[in-house]
């Protein structure tokens, strides 16, 4: 059988690689991609994978060269290498509709976001004063795998008490990982539990948005006549909208 070769296109990832671990195949910034082929498509009309909400990850990991677990990637990285399959499979011209307007995006405009890693610290975490209260927290980038365990966490709760509301308390618990120092899971706990503000927890969650590595999916479009900026959803549709 005759052997055929695809190309290929490295994207940059908006982290930079800098906050994986030192001997992840992401720590160097940078992911190999395939452009689609047929065979990808029937990954995207899967309707178990589409079921099982893991139709999107399937075809990443199809795509992408580098041997690595898609659930350790950090959204933001994982954004980007959901916008070069979109280009590579389909091309850079992108419409959809949103609240009943037409759009018409050129994906190749799209860039990251400016990441300033002097904030890093040498684990790959963040640090932040908390405004009100001026507790330093440590704090990580929160992955797929990170987010799975907390809504094992929450519904494992809310089994125990089917009435208890805990999405917040218990991301914080997960994304945190020192307060003023110490690492005990036991003291991160028992903050977030009795110390926390709420105003310090919004501005810890503010925080965390506006300095984590990201593709900025805001674009200006003319609709109209008229100037809009919209947000690009990225969903089963960005890849085929005749789905």
């Amino acid at each position: 059988m005759s052997e055929y070769k695809f190309p290929t296109e490295t994207v940059e990832l908006p982290s930079k690689g800098l906050i994986y671990p030192p001997d992840s195949p992401l720590r160097s910034g940078k992911v190999e991609m395939k452009y689609m082929t047929a065979k990808e498509e029937d990954i995207l009309t899967n309707q178990a994978f589409i079921e099982q909400g893991v139709v999107l990850d399937k075809l990443l990991k199809a795509l992408t060269l580098n041997k690595f677990d898609i659930k350790t990637l950090f959204p933001g990285d994982k954004n980007a290498l959901m916008v070069a399959s979109r280009v590579l499979g389909y091309g850079k011209e992108y419409s959809f509709t949103m609240n009943n307007t037409d759009y018409n995006i050129d994906l190749s405009v799209l860039e990251n976001k400016t990441f300033d890693e002097s904030l890093i610290t040498p684990d790959g975490t963040f640090k932040f004063t908390l405004p009100a209260s001026e507790n330093e927290v440590e704090f990580k980038l929160l992955t797929d795998l990170d987010e799975e365990k907390i809504t094992q966490e929450i519904e494992g709760l809310q089994k125990i008490n089917k009435n208890s509301s805990s999405d917040v308390t218990t991301r914080l618990k997960h994304q945190i990982v020192s307060i003023n120092g110490s690492s005990k899971k036991t003291d991160v706990r028992e903050f977030v539990d009795t110390i926390l503000l709420a105003s310090d927890s919004r501005a810890l969650r503010l925080y965390i948005k506006e300095i984590s590595p990201d593709v900025n999916l805001s674009t200006t479009v003319d609709v109209n006549g008229r100037k809009e900026v919209v947000d690009v959803p990225i969903n089963l549709n960005f890849f085929w909208p005749d789905l």
